[in-house]
């Protein structure tokens, strides 16, 4: 457990015995969840980091109107939303559900973090560098070109839609509102849909768009 909180974003760089501190006075709820278990639900304050320890979450934002949803798959150890956390919106953006396995989670209230991780500079550090490695990512985003095909364009909604750059991801959209959104003709988009499933990066189910692997989507179609 010591190695495995050390690996996480936030700890990283703690000498061990000032982390050994911090476990003496910081308050840690460690719990353990099953199998499609909400660990927060979008909307709601974000009143605690959230760690995981072991196993996988589904992270899933939904489009305003419930056009469609994006689900990102994440492993452990990672931070749920650290961003929420302080701003001008403190709720979760996305709803975050254990997936097949159990998952193992550390959760620190965010009165414990102002009270006592927020005297280490270690800790500011990697605080404000994780807020703006996101903020910088997500701004570079926005000024990358729209690609001119079909191909690219469907590449690029998803990637757009993505908060972290590689790994698993899960479009819930319907053909007729893709089509609209990146300004073709369903058949186009059907057609150009079925040639990138016969590469192999994507896989079509019903109403679902399923990315097994961004990076590599991104790597032949933007």
């Amino acid at each position: 457990m010591f190695d495995t909180l050390l690996q996480l974003p936030l700890f990283q760089g703690l000498a061990e015995e000032d982390f050994t501190n911090i476990l003496g006075k910081v308050k840690l709820h460690f719990t353990k969840h099953k199998a499609g278990e909400t660990l927060a639900l979008a909307g709601e304050p974000c009143s605690q980091l959230i760690f995981i320890l072991k196993g996988e979450v589904a992270s899933q934002t939904v489009a305003r109107g419930d056009a469609y949803s994006l689900i990102e798959y994440q492993q452990a150890p990672c931070l749920l939303e650290a961003q929420s956390m302080f701003g001008m919106h403190t709720n979760y953006s996305a709803t975050h559900t254990v997936t097949d396995n159990e998952v193992h989670a550390v959760s620190i209230s965010k009165a414990f973090v102002l009270k006592e991780l927020w005297r280490y500079d270690i800790f500011r550090l990697n605080f404000t560098n994780i807020v703006s490695n996101r903020a910088q990512s997500l701004k570079a985003r926005l000024w990358l070109p729209v690609p001119d095909d079909t191909e690219g364009r469907i590449a690029h909604f998803i990637a757009q839609h993505c908060e972290h750059a590689k790994g698993r991801k899960m479009l819930k959209i319907k053909m007729d509102d893709l089509a609209r959104i990146i300004n073709e003709t369903r058949l186009s988009v059907s057609k150009t849909l079925n040639k990138m499933q016969d590469s192999g990066w994507i896989e079509l189910h019903r109403g679902e768009i399923v990315v097994p692997q961004l990076e590599l989507l991104t790597e032949n179609c933007l």
